[in-house]
């Protein structure tokens, strides 16, 4: 203790002997401090195991053991904690990344006085190793205590054994991705008092599903909303759309707003008025809540107001406004309304629904291999029938589908405005197999459940009304609009095909009483590396419109069709 007391003089740095109280990891005791000039810390043993010695010893391999996983960690929250970037940034895999994000973390995000508390790993052969961090934010003469939970990850380098700290931005912060920032300063953005319908304050407290789009809602809104900006800790997101596409996530980089952290001041809110129901996202909230990786999106028919979104992980991606999945044959509603337009198929007339149909190269099959000899489109749609549909690529540009979908549903556009960032869907030209794919919602062809919705309220009003959350009235924007509406023998055709699938085909049991005024569609769509397919549905009752997606649900009558049933119920 004398030398680390006369080496702390040396360097002009006060040291006090702090008693604190530990926390515990894989038995040991540790607790890091920082902002009293010390670190109440101590290693028995060697940090990066296998990276010196003899030269005569073989490198280690394999996974970090439990021993170097607790060493490695706690040796790296001790320097962050510290202040000592260098020593820190030393023990990750990448040390110019970790250094900048460090010093980063202390001078623009003005935290200081760390603490960090690791906790054990989740198990006996765990890398990863929870932690808890307390700081303090100060910023002219304000200040707040800021605490936060997150973890590290322990990796063995190859080129010569050594254990390191997996960097991510997230080991900061849960919050961070690549790119990513703290700040503390003047917020940008003046808060907002977001309000449903009917005037009730929305909050992610309250409805967790739209924390991020009442972050997004502050971000384009909170200045026309009249409000006043306060100093605050925040996640500014990476400037550049640019290494989002480099990373492969498209849209990524402006899909995710700036994200208040902590309030040192919090400023004025000013009042926004948006389309959601009080009602109908509780209730969305509540029902996927109660399933694994759901997502849910309910909208009025004649309008496009948006009345609920909610995502099983309220805090995690927005799958419902932002997700691209393949939408499975819930895809068959547009597919069904270019050929009854091209009068490749009639709701009663004959169509081939074979076990198999082959085209480019491809062979494709129904669900348990089923056919329907001598039947009709209506029956082909309403048990989901892939042949139908695969069987009349042959007549089919590449683009029919595309033009299709952007033409006449508003898909694929890229220009779809709704108040928050979203995706539009994608229906690209394909050609070959892809193409035949793409006709029963495989291939390229990319939806959300808030696409799906939108598809079946088109369906029910005859033409596409963009989805929105917020009145265009607000900022004077132009909502998209279809090129062109189909015919109203097709929308009637179309409406016919959906209801019959509600009584007496896949969607039935979900749709079993909901009444006359109803359509519905299932769907499964098959991910590759998933056992079981994502399940999706889609239907419209009255004047409400909803769409659902459960990824690796199974069939989408079973897995997302309750959860649309509900959504419709509670609408009454």
């Amino acid at each position: 203790m004398g030398k680390r007391r006369r080496a702390a003089e040396r360097k002009g740095v006060g040291f006090r002997n702090t008693r604190v109280h530990p926390g515990v990891l894989g038995g040991a005791a540790v607790v890091v401090v920082c902002g009293v000039g010390a670190t109440a810390f101590a290693l028995s043993g060697g940090v990066g195991s296998g990276g010196t010695g003899d030269d005569a010893k073989p490198v280690p391999s394999g996974p970090p053991t439990s021993a170097e996983v607790r060493h490695t960690a706690r040796a790296f929250l001790a320097a962050w904690a510290d202040g000592d970037v260098a020593r820190a940034a030393s023990l990750t895999d990448d040390r110019t990344a970790a250094r900048k994000a460090l010093t980063s973390y202390r001078e623009e995000g003005h935290l200081t006085k760390v603490r960090l508390t690791p906790g054990k790993p989740a198990g006996r052969t765990s890398a990863e190793v929870p932690f808890k961090a307390a700081a303090t934010v100060s910023y002219k003469g304000k200040s707040k205590p800021f605490a936060y939970e997150s973890e590290v990850t322990v990796v063995r380098r190859k080129s010569d054994g050594r254990t390191l700290v997996d960097w991510r931005p997230s080991v900061l912060h849960p919050e961070l991705r690549d790119g990513d920032r703290l700040v503390t300063g003047e917020a940008g953005d003046p808060p907002i008092k977001a309000v449903d319908r009917d005037g009730g304050e929305l909050t992610a407290a309250k409805y967790p599903s739209l924390g991020t789009a009442l972050d997004g809602l502050r971000e384009k809104y909170g200045k026309e909303a009249g409000g006043r900006a306060g100093v605050e800790l925040r996640v500014v997101r990476a400037d550049a759309e640019d290494a989002a596409e480099k990373a492969g996530q498209k849209d990524d980089a402006k899909s995710r707003p700036d994200k208040t952290l902590l309030a040192l001041s919090p400023g004025t809110p000013g009042t926004l008025k948006t389309t959601f129901s009080g009602s109908l996202q509780a209730a969305a909230e509540r029902e996927t809540a109660k399933r694994k990786l759901a997502s849910v999106v309910v909208v009025k028919a004649s309008t496009g107001e948006i009345l609920a979104a909610a995502n099983s992980n309220p805090t995690g991606f927005n799958t419902a406004f932002q997700g691209s999945l393949a939408p499975g044959s819930t895809m068959k509603v547009v597919s069904a309304s270019m050929l009854l337009e091209k009068k490749l198929a009639g709701v009663d007339k004959k169509h081939p629904c074979p076990k198999y149909e082959t085209y480019g190269g491809w062979k494709f099959q129904n669900d348990d291999k089923f056919q329907i000899k001598n039947g009709t489109f209506r029956a082909s749609f309403a048990r989901s029938c892939n042949t139908a549909f695969i069987s009349q690529a042959k007549k089919l540009e590449n683009d029919s589908l595309t033009r299709q979908a952007q033409e006449v549903f508003g898909l694929g556009r890229d220009n779809w405005s709704i108040g928050v960032p979203s995706f539009d869907g994608a229906v690209p030209v394909q050609s070959h197999a892809q193409m035949a794919a793409s006709l029963i919602g495989q291939g390229g062809v990319r939806m959300n459940p808030l696409n799906m919705a939108s598809v079946a309220a088109t369906v029910k009003s005859g033409t596409f009304k963009q989805p929105y959350l917020v009145s265009p009235d607000v900022d004077d924007r132009t909502l998209a609009t279809a090129p062109r509406r189909m015919s109203g023998a097709t929308a009637t055709a179309l409406r016919e095909l959906m209801h019959y699938t509600a009584v007496s085909g896949t969607a039935m049991k979900p749709m079993r009483g909901l009444g006359s005024d109803m359509g519905a569609k299932t769907g499964s769509a098959e991910v590759d590396g998933q056992k079981k397919p994502n399940g999706w549905f889609t239907a419209y009752r009255g004047d409400l419109a909803s769409a659902a997606v459960v990824r690796q649900g199974g069939h989408g009558g079973d897995s997302a069709g309750p959860l649309v049933r509900a959504m419709l119920l509670a609408g009454d």
